[in-house]
């Protein structure tokens, strides 16, 4: 079951990433974008831990609230220098090498809390992590486009992703449920964004110096419409995330779930017409033979 739950992860994840990059090309806000990722993310968890009877239980327990401040800032952070660096480089490279924090979760898994990996298993977490490197390779026509700064939000974003990640194996390794947790963490992160579109209002200057990141009516709308549905497939995929490393190991559940950048890639691909290079095309069959071997 832990199998099919890491590729659904995979698969629901993407596809948050995937509406996060079509909001960008429409020009929607970033904050209002995330504002509604956040809130629907945060009615989903708020649900899903109400049904399991675990709400009330878990939000006495003062692990729970540290643990979400914690995964909540790695989440709300790390999805807004995310956004960042999508406005400075293209979304097939930035999304695949932000997601290279699974290493550390892997690390974590192997060397703290002793998870062995088998021979075929190596293989397969080895495929993956090539896989990731190589969708992430463009020629020099791309290379060119990218910002000095896409590669601080990028580094960053790596970071404090790994805390998010990392965070849930660190939670579940203390009998902790998932659920309440995010629910913590993502409703953190709607008071962050809800200040910054605050003070982003509160930015009054004369109308001939007026910047246009001021977010109109318009870009508003479009970022709040697909940031709500990001934030049920963000939900979607940290649920089944949480699930399989509840009943899987951190070593083989974290690479599978870094597949997700798969989707945006070829979201990218197909409807923005991202030429798939031949390194594409190597990566995508590396990460069914990965698959495979994980599963054998």
């Amino acid at each position: 079951m832990w199998f099919a739950a890491a590729i659904g992860s995979a698969v629901l994840f993407g596809l948050a990433g995937w509406w996060m990059k079509v909001s960008q090309m429409q020009s929607g806000s970033s904050a209002y974008l995330l504002l509604g990722l956040y809130i629907s993310g945060t009615c989903g968890f708020g649900v899903h831990a109400a049904l399991e009877h675990t709400l009330l239980p878990s939000l006495g327990d003062p692990r729970v609230w540290l643990g979400g401040l914690l995964i909540g800032a790695g989440s709300a952070l790390g999805n807004a220098l995310f956004m960042k660096a999508l406005e400075c480089g293209p979304a097939s490279l930035t999304s695949p090498l932000t997601n290279m924090n699974i290493v550390l979760v892997i690390g974590l898994g192997m060397l703290v809390y002793n998870e062995p990996l088998s021979g075929t298993e190596m293989s397969g977490v080895l495929l993956l992590l090539i896989a990731v490197v190589l969708v992430s390779i463009r020629g020099k026509q791309q290379e060119a486009q990218i910002q000095s700064r896409w590669y601080l939000y990028v580094s960053l974003s790596i970071v404090l992703f790994a805390i998010r990640n990392g965070g849930l194996k660190v939670t579940d390794e203390l009998e902790l449920e998932s659920a309440p947790i995010l629910l913590v963490a993502y409703s953190l992160s709607i008071v962050w964004f809800a200040w910054a579109i605050w003070k982003e209002r509160l930015s009054v200057v004369p109308r001939e110096w007026r910047r246009p990141a001021v977010a109109s009516a318009s870009t508003a709308a479009i970022g709040m419409r697909w940031g709500i549905l990001a934030g049920l497939f963000s939900y979607g995929g940290l649920q089944l995330y949480a699930i399989s490393l509840e009943t899987g190991q951190a070593s083989i559940a974290g690479p599978i779930f870094s597949a997700n950048s798969l989707v945006v890639a070829v979201g990218a691909i197909v409807l923005y017409r991202e030429r798939l290079s031949t390194n594409q095309w190597i990566a995508f069959a590396m990460t069914i033979a990965g698959l495979v071997l994980i599963r054998l």
